[in-house]
């Protein structure tokens, strides 16, 4: 449901009766994954898409259905072996598909505008609904946030709510959209309910030091990736929105300085490019010591020793210093900028949402493409 927040909050402020479809388990091939969602409102507006096209038309009906019921539903979509092209999916696999009704004066709807307000304003959040269990529990939701606060209530045992709350935290700040099992006393004995939580999350963070040509060939594949790039160099002849028009952010600072007063979380992505002692140490000396998920260093081998030999004396742990990769990238020997690519895609990749056409191994899409920067020696 949280991919189309935007038009869904825009519904719930225009006060539109509405229903929602979430593909909530996958089974073999399909088009679409856990959290795609379809959305009808009392006018027979749709938007969204939960197979592709196999089976819209049959779950446009349940909608429909729901609003005037107003019962939630839960159903199955999977391949006729008589009729390829009956309701169901051509590529083999099997939906299942939970039905919800949101009506004006629905009980819910103020935590599913929570939830849908917070992503619309880029915030993390997650929605938790109850997609298998007790009629009257199916559809019930909170809404997380990232500190563990939540909106809503399901219905059942005290301990429920919380113990939720706290699943759902988990998967928000991994980033992660899944389903898992509880009890409705909160506990994991015999459990008898699974919910499934989408995660909303801001864009992992790549943090590019150095506004040289190889910079500019990263920032133009972090951001393909679903990346929010950050250049930052000290020199503002070079850190310049002409150098760097795709660049989410540029930063006119020492690059130290910048890392100490900026965010990093564990998706965030450090490259380091200035491959200049004067920069690199300091910088170095603050980065291994934040949470990432990757940290790398332009340079020649030479130039690693040199380095790791002044971050030593900097006090920096073998556990911190094990951390740094470098030479950045894979030695495939390219030698332009615009063929090179850099390891800290292929763990990055990790951490985002790959669907569709960037479904690929982050060790193919690097380890194939893209060969190393800097030399070898």
């Amino acid at each position: 449901m949280l991919d189309l927040a935007d038009e869904l909050n825009r519904w719930i402020e225009e006060g539109r009766d509405f229903a929602v479809a979430t593909v909530v388990a996958v089974s073999g091939s399909a088009p679409r994954g856990p959290g795609a969602a379809l959305a009808v409102d009392a006018d027979g507006t749709v938007i969204g898409s939960v197979s592709g096209g196999c089976a819209e038309g049959a779950v446009y009906d349940l909608c429909a259905q729901a609003l005037k019921d107003g019962e939630a539903v839960r159903e199955r979509f999977g391949y006729s072996d008589e009729d390829a092209f009956a309701v169901g999916l051509t590529c083999g696999g099997v939906l299942d598909i939970l039905v919800t009704p949101v009506p004006a004066d629905g009980p819910d709807r103020k935590v599913l505008q929570e939830a849908l307000s917070a992503a619309t304003r880029g915030e993390a959040v997650a929605l938790a609904r109850v997609v298998q269990g007790p009629a009257r529990l199916l559809g019930q939701a909170l809404a997380v946030r990232q500190d563990g606060s939540y909106e809503g209530e399901l219905g059942g045992h005290p301990d429920l709510d919380r113990a939720v709350a706290e699943e759902t935290r988990s998967l928000l700040n991994a980033g992660r959209t899944g389903t898992f099992d509880i009890a409705r006393d909160g506990s994991h004995c015999e459990p008898d309910l699974t919910l499934l939580v989408e995660s909303r999350v801001p864009p992992p963070r790549m943090l590019v030091f150095g506004a040289i040509d190889f910079a500019a060939a990263l920032v133009r594949v972090g951001k393909f990736l679903g990346y929010h790039v950050t250049v930052c160099d000290a020199r503002p002849v070079f850190a310049t929105r002409v150098r760097f028009p795709e660049a989410d952010d540029i930063v006119v600072d020492w690059p130290h300085r910048y890392l100490r007063r900026t965010e990093t979380d564990d998706r965030t992505v450090v490259c380091v490019l200035t491959h200049d002692a004067k920069f690199d140490v300091p910088l170095l000396e603050g980065a291994l010591r934040l949470p990432a998920a990757y940290i790398g260093a332009m340079g020649s081998r030479r130039t690693h020793a040199d380095r790791d030999r002044r971050l030593r004396d900097r006090g920096l742990t073998e556990a911190e210093l094990t951390r740094l990769h470098s030479p950045i990238g894979l030695d495939l020997g390219g030698a332009a900028p615009q063929s090179l690519g850099y390891t800290p895609l292929e763990t990055g990749l990790a951490f985002l949402p790959m669907t569709g056409a960037l479904m690929i191994t982050s060790a193919l899409a690097t380890s194939v493409l893209l060969p190393r920067i800097g030399p070898s020696r």
